[in-house]
């Protein structure tokens, strides 16, 4: 017996064309845009995010500063006074006979690396004044912006 293959079965597979055989894949067209929708996409994720970043970081110098003023308040408390521009806030680590333990264990850097300011006595008659200069490190700077500086006397009104 014979069998001969159905009309369905040839055409069921058809044969390779040589068009088909080279698309196998993405040409180069394709997969630049493809890489320009991700960096789109990314660069708008970037710049939202940015923000939230600063404001991050301004609320956390907002807290230490916060920590330090009662500190020095505490220390005021126990010693009579505030601490000289030369004790500085380093004066908080150390420990002496009307202070037994330390009232911090390290002055801490702000969010963006640099050393909090401390001034006695601080601008408009205050006892004392802790500054952070912001991201640039250096007074002044928009209000809102990343190189704002933050200041004790400032938090006081919040």
């Amino acid at each position: 017996m014979y069998f001969s293959a159905s009309p369905i079965a040839k055409n069921a597979f058809p044969p390779m064309t040589s068009r088909s055989r080279h698309r196998r894949g993405f040409n180069l067209v394709e997969m630049m845009v493809v890489l320009v929708l991700i960096g789109l996409l990314a660069g708008l994720v970037t710049v939202n995010v940015r923000s939230y970043m600063v404001t991050g970081r301004q609320n956390a110098a907002k807290a230490e500063i916060r920590t330090l003023a009662n500190a020095i308040e505490t220390f005021n408390t126990l010693h009579g006074r505030y601490p000289t521009n030369d004790e500085g806030l380093e004066i908080l680590t150390s420990s002496g006979p009307r202070q037994p333990e330390r009232l911090i264990d390290r002055v801490p850097l702000d969010p963006w690396g640099n050393p909090y300011q401390y001034n006695s006595p601080g601008r408009n008659g205050e006892p004392f004044e802790i500054i952070s200069f912001g991201a640039d490190g250096r007074p002044g700077g928009a209000p809102g912006s990343a190189d704002a500086e933050i200041s004790s006397l400032d938090l006081r009104n919040e």
